[in-house]
């Protein structure tokens, strides 16, 4: 892992927090500088913040003052709340946060996912939701969390959790014809084993990679992903494609469609790595 020399990490900050605090002339005229600083990725103590900033959660929050305390204090559907009490316990159980069933992480997890199915009761719950609000409930508190997720399913991966799944075939779709330019070598290979792309992508781009990728690297994708949107999906997709399937030795130990369905369930520590797959991305 690169560690961040201290003084670097202390003039980080500071420009960041300079950002942050005249957030509107920056976004205004350095959208450019915002985005590079999104690449270097953001200081750890002012991440929550500005993926608030950047998705504008924070705006949301301000136009819909007092809407989360009443979702909150909502019953919620009985049919839902079921699904959503039965996830609480998967949602990353080695982190302090989630570790004890009816702690703090769990309850707050909770209370993210039921308001959300109240405000979208037509979407409700869908699985892949609850890691998504628990990385974000890691970096601010539950009122921030449920904002920064209803921008994530309305702006960021707008169909993705609704029940027929449509957004995401079409985007697997997407990725599968990106890939024919990125990595000729592995789209020949899945088209030959007729592996579709919803088998290998899904829980991919509709976790955001949270369930996929070591941590470190999750938080500098989504720190590009709030910056730049679902592009930043698409482009760690194509890198973990092109190097799992991309050259023919790689090929050598996956001839069939089992043994290539297993090799991108355990994709290989070095390509996920924060350093090389920034710098491919």
């Amino acid at each position: 892992l690169e560690e961040v020399p201290l003084e670097v990490l202390r003039q980080r900050e500071s420009k960041w927090l300079d950002m942050l605090n005249n957030w509107d002339k920056w976004m205004a005229k350095k959208h450019k500088k915002i985005r590079l600083r999104c690449q270097k990725g953001i200081p750890p103590s002012l991440r929550g913040r500005a993926w608030q900033y950047l998705s504008g959660s924070k705006v949301k929050l301000e136009q819909n003052m007092g809407k989360f305390d009443e979702l909150d204090l909502l019953p919620g559907e009985p049919k839902w709340l079921d699904v959503i009490e039965r996830d609480l316990h998967r949602q990353f159980p080695f982190h302090e946060m989630f570790v004890s069933r009816g702690g703090h992480g769990q309850q707050d997890l909770f209370r993210v996912l039921k308001a959300y199915t109240l405000y979208r009761p037509e979407e409700g719950y869908c699985q892949a939701q609850a890691p998504i609000a628990a990385v974000l409930l890691m970096h601010m508190p539950a009122e921030q969390a449920f904002w920064c997720l209803v921008q994530i399913c309305e702006k960021y991966l707008p169909g993705y959790y609704s029940e027929k799944l449509e957004a995401i075939q079409l985007d697997g779709q997407i990725l599968f014809s990106l890939l024919h330019k990125v990595s000729p070598v592995a789209y020949k290979h899945l088209s030959k084993q007729k592996i579709d792309p919803i088998l290998y992508m899904t829980e991919w781009f509709m976790c955001a990679f949270s369930r996929t990728l070591p941590w470190s690297s999750v938080l500098r994708v989504w720190d590009m992903f709030f910056c730049e949107g679902v592009k930043i999906i698409f482009r760690v997709g194509l890198v973990l494609l092109k190097h799992t399937l991309g050259s023919s030795d790689k090929l050598k130990s996956c001839q069939g469609q089992y043994e290539t369905m297993e090799r991108l369930r355990a994709l290989s520590p070095k390509i996920m790595q924060e350093a090389f797959l920034v710098q491919e991305v």
